[in-house]
């Protein structure tokens, strides 16, 4: 898959193998549960699993602002490239090629690193300025993100992991 130019990145390490944090990521009810911004979840494409193509919307916790989000690549157990076809904050219609690459990497056999990349265009002279004023709060936003993820995630997880376990099972409907 080509990328538009690298814009920046985020990271975190998990105290949860990557099997747990993996399956965590898979359940796209579960973004409510951890994202800061992201008050529901609608699963447009009605499938609940990420997947190739699909594609659910976000309701902000403001009450008024959506966005759709549609996955265009997941690489199980390494990555997930997600695009934003469309918003009501203008965004998707600025930054029209804007990704971002989720990566997740076992540190150790109870530790996953998770990555946010985010990649987009600012070919015109208002995209440019857009970010000059957005890049530090989209990356700022991620980070917050991944460490709410961070605290979700291990909350459900023992961070003492002695060998292999059994499939790690969350509470979804909480």
């Amino acid at each position: 898959m080509e990328f538009p130019p690298f814009q920046s990145r985020q990271e975190v390490v998990i105290h949860a193998p990557l099997q747990a944090v993996w399956e965590f990521n898979q359940d796209l009810t579960n973004i409510a549960a951890y994202h800061p911004r992201v008050k529901s979840v609608d699963l447009i494409s009605g499938k609940r699993e990420r997947g190739n193509g699909v594609a659910y919307r976000c309701h902000l916790t403001d009450g008024k602002q959506t966005c759709v989000e549609k996955d265009l690549e997941v690489v199980p157990m390494e990555r997930i490239v997600t695009a934003l076809p469309e918003d009501t904050m203008g965004i998707a219609k600025m930054l029209s090629d804007y990704l971002v690459e989720a990566r997740l990497t076992p540190v150790a056999s109870h530790e996953t690193k998770v990555e946010f990349r985010h990649y987009y265009s600012t070919k015109s002279l208002k995209a440019k300025f857009f970010n000059v004023i957005a890049k530090r709060k989209i990356a700022r936003d991620a980070q917050n993100t991944l460490e709410a993820m961070k605290r979700t995630i291990e909350q459900y997880a023992s961070s003492s992991f002695e060998g292999p376990k059994e499939h790690v099972a969350y509470d979804q409907d909480a």
